[in-house]
């Protein structure tokens, strides 16, 4: 396994859900952490918690913030500069709607962050690694971006991207040693359910009723494999779902 012991790990969407539970995992790993969410209150909460096992550096970004992200990669400290794996996890669902009624401030914003945020990052910070001679970069996809389920259209879509945009990345970057993995889920508890709905609790947990979805930690814990595997091996695509799911539409619902 592969020794993370003083590398420097960005994380986006670091402040709840995936990316927070990446955050446990690394913390233990004697990595240094640097976590990027636009809620600065939570990011602080989870400095807090592991700052005792964890070396933190917080950035309060919106990744669909093209300058934003710029002047944050630009301005590290120099001690956090030298980024060696990036996981591209911000992203969001916003609706469910037939795309002949979506909402396209829905649609703008998906794309902002799910397409836009993950090429912002990946373009300040690529370049270090190849420069460097060393370097991960971990999408975070989504069964989505395999199968389109009805309604799902944009969404689905930004997942599709991201698929095709972790595929073009391992091409261009080969004869680097720089590794690309694309790790896509399916069904996953976590805020994504009440953001696609708007802060409506009650319809998000139906979503998840009669069922065992995957938690945070169990993709966390791929992203782990992934990124700690030797220098010559590159996990360039994991699907995990969960044992009662066997298709973005299939679910084992017990009523």
């Amino acid at each position: 396994m592969l020794s993370l012991q003083d590398k420097i790990i960005l994380i986006t969407g670091a402040s709840s859900g995936i990316g927070e539970a990446c955050v446990e995992v690394f913390a233990s790993s004697g990595a240094k952490l640097i976590l990027a969410a636009r809620r600065s209150s939570l990011l602080e909460q989870i400095a807090q918690k592991y700052q005792d096992s964890a070396q933190i550096h917080l950035l309060q970004l919106d990744v669909s913030d093209r300058k934003a992200v710029e002047v944050a990669i630009s301005n590290l400290p120099p001690e956090w500069s030298e980024i060696d794996i990036l996981i591209n996890n911000a992203g969001l669902s916003r609706g469910l709607s037939k795309l002949q009624e979506g909402n396209i401030l829905d649609w703008e914003e998906m794309i902002d962050t799910n397409i836009k945020g993950l090429l912002y990052l990946t373009r300040c910070v690529v370049p270090g690694m190849v420069s460097r001679g060393r370097g991960h970069v971990v999408n975070l996809g989504s069964i989505a971006g395999h199968q389109t389920y009805p309604s799902g259209n944009v969404y689905c879509a930004t997942k599709a991207a991201v698929k095709a945009i972790s595929e073009g990345l391992k091409q261009d970057l080969l004869g680097t040693p720089v590794r690309v993995s694309s790790v896509d889920p399916g069904m996953v508890e976590t805020e994504f359910s009440q953001v696609r709905f708007h802060g409506d609790i009650e319809r998000a947990q139906k979503v998840y009723q009669g069922l065992t979805p995957l938690l945070p930690a169990d993709v966390a814990d791929v992203i782990f494999f992934c990124v700690t595997r030797p220098l010559h091996v590159n996990i360039n695509e994991v699907i995990l779902m969960p044992t009662d799911q066997a298709s973005a539409t299939l679910l084992n619902r017990q009523t």
